[in-house]
């Protein structure tokens, strides 16, 4: 299929690990529900495209109605975006691209969205200003931006001069993202993508990582068979770790006696030590009573 691009909506942003053990950022994509709406061809329009339809609007006009009855929709789309082709041989109207016919894992994508709007920002957060001196007095102009421009000549500020204002809600493209993985309608996009859970983004193909590295399922780990031991294989395990004990020489033998003698010798002092506690503990007790 010539198609290289597809609208798709932000699901989440999360983390994940690559086969060499690399952990990467991980952008969740749906790409669900795009459907062919209209198709333009030279002859007519000039140039050929493929317009493709997402979403569903509920109360739709006349004209953008029209365009999902003739693709033989039964919902009229929300979101309309086009994409320029070569030859629109193989796309037919109406029809349900498959993510997989477009996209795979390894592929380099740009996405265009619209970033997160941050309301009316001065020049320190919205153009990372420095700022001036906290000190000799200057109590008003540790966020200030400065000048803006000359006297007499020219007399004005120049257009573009950065200042404060609205800062974000604007279309932003982040290029050469790559593909890491796709299951079912869901694309897995090493980095960030701009825009709110739920936004709109455009991903248009632009290339192939020749050294790509796959993402790491769980699903690739070899699970291990765990094995029922019986009573019997247990004694038996028991005799097998005894039996070096035995073919032993007499020396070794002997330190192993010797050890378990102290050990056994360590034992009844203790249990000494425990009783004269308690007999004295008991005393204690009588002499309180009386």
């Amino acid at each position: 299929m010539n198609i290289s691009s597809l609208i798709g909506t932000k699901l989440d942003q999360t983390q994940g690990f690559l086969e060499d053990g690399t952990r990467v950022p991980l952008s969740l994509i749906s790409l669900a529900g795009n459907n062919v709406t209209q198709i333009k061809n030279a002859e007519k329009e000039g140039y050929n495209s493929v317009q493709i339809g997402l979403g569903i609007r509920k109360k739709p006009k006349k004209a953008i109605a029209g365009i999902a009855k003739k693709a033989g929709l039964d919902k009229t789309p929300r979101f309309f975006r086009e994409v320029r082709l070569e030859d629109t041989e193989g796309v037919a109207l109406g029809s349900t691209l498959s993510p997989a016919e477009v996209f795979k894992p390894g592929d380099v994508v740009d996405i265009v969205g619209t970033s997160k709007g941050k309301g009316y920002a001065g020049v320190v957060k919205r153009y990372h200003f420095k700022g001036g001196p906290r000190t000799h007095g200057q109590s008003d102009r540790e966020r200030a931006p400065g000048s803006i421009g000359q006297t007499t000549t020219p007399g004005r500020v120049y257009k573009g001069k950065r200042m404060a204002g609205r800062m974000g809600d604007e279309r932003v493209t982040i290029k050469n993202l790559q593909v890491l993985d796709l299951e079912g309608n869901t694309l897995f996009v090493k980095g960030l993508v701009p825009g709110i859970k739920g936004g709109l983004v455009m991903i248009t193909r632009v290339g192939k990582n020749k050294k790509f590295t796959p993402l790491y399922k769980k699903e690739n780990v070899q699970k291990v068979e765990e094995v029922e031991v019986t009573p019997e294989e247990m004694e038996k395990l028991k005799e097998q770790i005894e039996a070096p004990k035995n073919d032993l020489p007499a020396e070794a033998t002997e330190s192993l006696k010797v050890s378990e003698s102290s050990n056994n010798s360590s034992d009844i002092v203790t249990e000494e030590v425990q009783s004269r506690v308690e007999a004295s503990e008991i005393k204690e007790e009588q002499n309180a009573n009386k």
